[in-house]
């Protein structure tokens, strides 16, 4: 199961800076995996990052998922939180958890 965490578009003068002139928003999700956390010894939280591009005349959405992060809900939402301040893509998202990881084993 996803809930919605939130959302944010990316500003227009950044956009127009990278040659690209349509809206792009993303929004962000936290995964709750209920039913596979009495099977298996995995995180109990996940992320879900979606980007979709408001192209004229096409929409394209691109996600990643992320089911097994972390069995704290407070630190859960606080990596939302710093993804959706940084504007973090689905593309990144994954290298931005791996450094985040680094940071809490240091």
């Amino acid at each position: 199961m996803r809930t919605y965490f939130s959302s944010t578009f990316i500003e227009k003068e950044v956009l127009n800076e990278a040659g690209i002139y349509y809206p792009i928003k993303l929004d962000y999700y936290k995964i709750i995996n209920e039913e596979e956390i009495n099977k298996q010894e995995k995180a109990k939280f996940g992320i879900h990052v979606v980007k979709t591009e408001y192209k004229q005349n096409d929409t394209k959405v691109e996600n990643k998922k992320i089911p097994y992060v972390s069995d704290d809900e407070e630190t859960i939402e606080n990596i939302l939180q710093i993804l959706k301040e940084n504007v973090v893509t689905p593309i990144a998202v994954e290298d931005i958890l791996q450094d985040f990881t680094k940071e809490i084993i240091l």
